[in-house]
């Protein structure tokens, strides 16, 4: 994504100054949905930071920065805090252990912010500020967890949440004014799932394996059309259904590490809004990252698709702190209607240098990527760089943790100019 954060040559004027400080600024102010599909009993602290920067194009800006925070304990024995922060979004969530039985957790959510619901149009390659905005919003949530088999090593639970959001829209500053914007809305969802297994919220996990099913209904207030003389519509109700096998694991005496990810999904009555949404290289922006190195964040719009990804980390000394990252995504997509492109199948390679401290608690990586069918200016071929870095606060060895959802991040979204 292009938020030309270091630019080849700046201009020192006042406006130049207040831009650039502006997009420094932003980078700390993303955050995404971190939505439990168990009530996490590890503690943990966690900063984590993802950007993407585009070679070509004009995109919307695309990065993460947060505080994780995960208290098992909390107050009384059996509550949990989770927490997800950002400067001007919260993501949290009370646990409560053995709520509803001895195997049956119950949680109660609360979430809001500025930006977390806003859009942005990017259709064949090409970003249109005119026909994006801003949103922010709110939630509460209700999630029950059931675990069926507590005796066995690897987990499986069954997770019912239900969630009631409300999203208010804004023109940014380049949006145009003949651009009708969506109506105010209220939305009340239902999300279901079983999740065999689990993967905590960090990067490249040592060891996690993951096999899962989802389905989600949205229920909206308003509904209706939007945009240039109503050429888009909102659905009153959408539906999404997905499924995802993963597994990463590193050998005992190289320490390489592997990560594969297969995952597809489909939907009825999706719209802009409730469309999977592909591209970019962001691990931790979502539970369910739908990766596509060397593309935008979020290029792609699709009514279903099948998603491959796989990782491969090799360490290049002794000490493990040099490490050699290649990656590798492929999908095939059914595009949601009017955001469709020529040819369904898209891949995207990219490799970069990851840095570890002697404790693992420190990681940073420099990465490149290259979108082999994304479609740009030139013609085919899009290319970018990264960076990731986590730290933990504090050493965790603990067991699965993952939210559950395919594509919502919650977050800014700030329209960087023309």
């Amino acid at each position: 994504m292009v938020s030309r954060l270091l630019p080849g040559r700046v201009c020192v004027t006042k406006s130049g100054v207040k831009k650039l400080g502006q997009r420094l600024l932003w980078l700390s102010l993303f955050v995404p949905v971190l939505v439990s599909a168990q009530i996490d009993p590890v503690k943990r602290d966690l900063i984590q930071l993802g950007l993407n920067e585009a070679f070509e194009g004009h995109a919307p800006f695309a990065g993460y920065a947060f505080y994780y925070h995960n208290q098992p304990d909390f107050l009384r024995t059996n509550l949990t805090l989770r927490l997800a922060l950002a400067p001007v979004y919260l993501d949290s969530e009370f646990g409560f252990v053995g709520g509803l039985g001895p195997h049956t957790d119950f949680a109660i959510g609360l979430a809001g912010g500025g930006f977390a619901d806003s859009y942005n149009e990017i259709h064949g390659g090409t970003y249109y500020p005119s026909q994006s905005f801003e949103g922010s919003g709110g939630e509460i949530s209700a999630s029950v967890y059931h675990l069926f088999n507590p005796a066995d090593q690897i987990p499986l639970n069954l997770i019912l949440r239900g969630t009631a959001h409300y999203s208010t829209f804004a023109r940014a500053d380049s949006t145009s004014p003949a651009f009708q914007l969506p109506e105010d809305r209220g939305e009340f969802s239902v999300r279901t799932g079983l999740r065999w297994g689990g993967i905590e919220p960090t990067l490249f996990p040592a060891l996690a394996m993951e096999l899962t099913v989802w389905y989600e209904g949205q229920f909206r207030t308003a509904s209706g059309t939007y945009g240039f003389n109503g050429d888009r519509a909102v659905e009153d109700q959408s539906h999404l259904f997905w499924a995802e096998a993963a597994l990463s694991y590193t050998l005992p005496k190289s320490q390489q590490n592997f990560d594969v990810r297969l995952m597809a999904g489909t939907s009825v009555d999706a719209d802009r809004f409730s469309a999977y949404r592909l591209g970019g290289s962001l691990p931790l922006v979502s539970e369910f990252p739908l990766s596509l190195p060397g593309y935008y964040f979020q290029e792609i719009s699709a009514r279903q698709f099948v998603l491959l990804n796989a990782n491969y980390l090799l360490p290049l000394d002794k000490s493990q702190r040099w490490n050699l990252n290649v990656n590798a995504s492929s999908t095939v997509v059914d595009y949601l209607p009017g955001e469709g492109q020529p040819g369904n199948w898209l891949s995207g390679v990219g490799g970069g240098i990851l840095y570890r401290a002697p404790s693992d608690r420190f990681k940073i990586m420099v990465a490149y990527a290259y979108g082999v069918d994304a479609i740009r200016s030139q013609g085919r071929g899009a290319q970018s760089i990264g960076l990731l870095m986590q730290w933990d606060l504090r050493p965790t060895h603990g067991e699965g943790f993952h939210p559950a959802h395919p594509n919502h991040w919650r977050g800014w979204q700030w329209f960087l100019g023309d």
